[in-house]
């Protein structure tokens, strides 16, 4: 069970659609900002605008969010708030990419066009309508550990399989309220577009994402199973915004439960029952001289070891 201390960290997860005809100006001065003021993370920029998460003192955080929306193209991004005991990131990132959210479908663009935002608060009357289908748009190892109840998991290994999903189940998302959710409401806000480009009218997404719907809804009223994976050290939360249960396999970065930690082909740092058939014995050999090298250096008192 992961140790629980008081947060010292605010951790900021933030995206805008917007035109950026200038984005890769904008990578170095961001940089050096985000460095100067001790934050860590990813940031990713592209034609279609900003995604990333990061971390950093509460004032950090915040200097960072007025500087984005002093961007005019960049004003009123969207940002979920959370809070870390520990730095979440190892260090600080700014790439450039084509995509902020890679579906790799041309010409969708949903600052022109996306579904209904929909509330947290209203959430659940939406998606307890039987006329209603509710799709989770993020990949397979996210929803393992966690989802709304009744929803359909595409079973896809990465975002670029969705839209073809879309397609062979076109039929029976026509004459249907489509209602999609990711983490932090931008895969699901780009799969909207999507959805719509194809001529399917009543499609909703859940504004703010799985992240605001866990702070906002209280756990007696909440229509969410098991815990949100996160793309940080945290690993996943749960409702508040809590740190979850949840750790990573070392060797193919995947989220363990409980129960997959308590299987057969677990060795921490080493396998587990997604990658033990994946990895070759010089793999799993290599993962085990990684995995001393983490325990020797936390014995020393030296911290987290940058390979953990």
């Amino acid at each position: 069970m992961k140790a629980s201390a008081a947060p010292s960290f605010r951790v900021a997860a933030l995206y805008r659609f917007a035109r950026l005809d200038n984005f890769a100006d904008l990578r170095a001065p961001l940089a050096a900002f985000c460095c100067g003021r001790g934050i860590k993370g990813t940031l990713l920029l592209a034609h279609e605008g900003i995604n990333g998460t990061v971390a950093g003192s509460t004032e950090a955080i915040a200097a960072l969010i007025d500087h984005l929306n002093g961007i005019p193209a960049l004003a009123g991004i969207e940002v979920k708030y959370s809070a870390a005991s520990e730095m979440p990131f190892h260090r600080m990132k700014v790439r450039l990419k084509k995509e902020i959210v890679t579906m790799g479908v041309e010409d969708i663009d949903p600052s022109r066009s996306v579904g209904t935002y929909v509330e947290a608060r209203d959430w659940n009357a939406l998606v307890s309508d039987p006329d209603t289908i509710l799709i989770d748009t993020r990949n397979d190892y996210e929803v393992a550990i966690g989802t709304f109840q009744g929803a359909v998991d595409p079973a896809t290994a990465s975002f670029r399989a969705f839209p073809q999903w879309v397609r062979d189940h076109r039929e029976a998302l026509e004459g249907r309220k489509v209602a999609m959710f990711c983490t932090g409401g931008i895969r699901c806000e780009k799969a909207t577009a999507y959805v719509k480009s194809l001529g399917i009218d009543e499609v909703f997404h859940l504004k703010g994402g799985i992240l605001r719907y866990l702070e906002e809804i209280p756990a007696e009223e909440s229509l969410w199973q098991g815990e949100c994976f996160v793309f940080d050290e945290r690993v996943s939360v749960k409702h508040g915004l809590e740190v979850g249960e949840a750790e990573l396999c070392r060797a193919c970065r995947r989220p363990l439960t409980d129960t997959d930690r308590s299987g057969p082909e677990y060795r921490e740092g080493i396998s587990c029952r997604h990658c033990v058939g994946e990895r070759s014995d010089e793999d799993r050999a290599r993962y085990a001289e990684r995995h001393r090298q983490v325990q020797l250096a936390e014995a020393r008192g030296a911290g987290k070891h940058i390979g953990s």
